[in-house]
């Protein structure tokens, strides 16, 4: 079966520039780990803001993708707590909030390895269609 997705820039597999985030389920959270690099800073040693709110956008839709529902972004809000620094692994983490009909809000963060969160999320989902067979 062929896989879905993979030129996605945030997980796909084959996208040589992607930030090929890898996911797993811990309780009612969705987690990636991810490490910018000098590549993804904006000002010297602080990661782009744009990119973490792509970070924050793949964790938020992507969850609802391993629940088995295609869902994609209507709102993203994002907020900056403080400099995200490049060159240290960051901790991604997705969870849902509510869901109505194919309305799905959910919240996510940006973490350093000490816990502090240097990025929080909010988004709205619409789910498009069962993956499910």
């Amino acid at each position: 079966m062929k896989e879905r997705n993979e030129w996605c820039f945030a997980c796909g597999k084959l996208n040589p520039i992607g930030l090929k985030m890898q996911f797993s389920e811990e309780g009612e959270k969705y987690i990636a780990h991810f490490t910018p690099g000098p590549e993804h800073q904006g000002y010297d040693g602080i990661m782009h803001g744009g990119l973490i709110g792509t970070l924050l956008d793949e964790i938020m839709a992507r969850y609802p993708y391993a629940k088995g529902l295609n869902a994609v972004t209507a709102r993203l809000e994002v907020r900056y707590r403080q400099p995200t620094p490049i060159g240290q692994t960051l901790t991604v983490a997705g969870w849902m909030v509510e869901r109505r009909g194919r309305r799905i809000e959910m919240a996510g963060s940006v973490a350093l390895a000490d816990g502090t969160v240097t990025a929080e999320g909010k988004a709205t989902v619409m789910v498009v269609e069962e993956v499910r067979p």
